[in-house]
């Protein structure tokens, strides 16, 4: 098992979270300036040059009658403490925290945080998952809603955050991910550039990309988009299986993921 003060742990640490600078944060002035009723969008960027304008930011501000089909079932599996990773402006923790859960909202935009704090949640802290410890508490459930699941980066660091994930969370614990099929697209940019990963020995799914919004520029970061079996294959050799999904009618679906009796 690797120690949390391990050199490859610290390097994370160096390298994704030694705090975000005001100009990196897009997505938190997105959705602050959302929130003070001015106009804004967002734009994700891709290492291989495309942009595409998200849905903006009213999607994170969508009450719980507006979510998905599959995110208003995924919320029937939460249960006791909740640690929600990425949690944008607040929208699972508001409704988690009025259903009664005790809810700890992070996330590595500080903007994002304080939006969340004046929606009224209730604990947040500016850190990435890759910085959670066992100094937060046990949580009994983590949420990796809005595509989060696939804040597994790649299979290394994916097992690696999996172990993370499981000395901070009791022996019942679930990890509830929302995250997409990559194969399910015709879309002939798309496809050559998970030919392209698999050319490099990367998996499909994988993308870096950024957050773009006025003058702000995002970090890159990584994400890893997969398949239902790729999950599968990806909690071999951890504490984690799967145990069902919520689809829906495209390729995004919701991962229940418990701990191994």
């Amino acid at each position: 098992m690797l120690k949390s003060d391990s050199l490859r742990d610290t390097m994370t640490r160096l390298l994704l979270d030694d705090g975000m600078r005001d100009a990196q944060d897009a997505y938190g002035h997105e959705i602050m300036d959302f929130l003070n009723c001015k106009p804004a969008f967002e734009a994700i960027e891709r290492d291989d040059g495309m942009v595409l304008l998200s849905g903006g930011p009213q999607m994170y501000f969508d009450s719980f009658r507006r979510w998905p089909v599959q995110t208003r079932k995924a919320m029937r599996f939460v249960r006791g403490r909740v640690l929600d990773v990425g949690s944008g402006a607040g929208r699972h923790a508001l409704h988690l925290q009025e259903r009664g859960h005790d809810v700890l909202c992070i996330d590595n935009s500080p903007l994002a945080l304080e939006v969340c704090r004046r929606r009224g949640v209730r604990e947040t802290r500016e850190m990435s998952v890759y910085q959670v410890s066992r100094t937060l508490g046990i949580f009994d459930t983590i949420i990796m809603m809005g595509g989060n699941l696939a804040l597994l980066a790649d299979v290394d660091r994916g097992k690696r955050l999996l172990e993370r994930l499981d000395r901070i969370t009791n022996h019942r614990a679930r990890i509830i991910g929302e995250t997409r099929d990559p194969h399910q697209t015709d879309d002939p940019i798309h496809v050559a550039y998970h030919e392209s990963n698999r050319q490099r020995g990367k998996m499909a799914g994988q993308v870096k990309i950024r957050v773009r919004y006025r003058q702000y520029v995002g970090a890159w970061f990584d994400y890893m988009l997969v398949s239902r079996d790729e999950l599968r294959n990806l909690l071999e050799g951890t504490n984690w299986t799967l145990r069902r999904t919520i689809d829906s009618d495209g390729p995004e679906y919701v991962a229940i993921i418990e701990k191994k009796f």
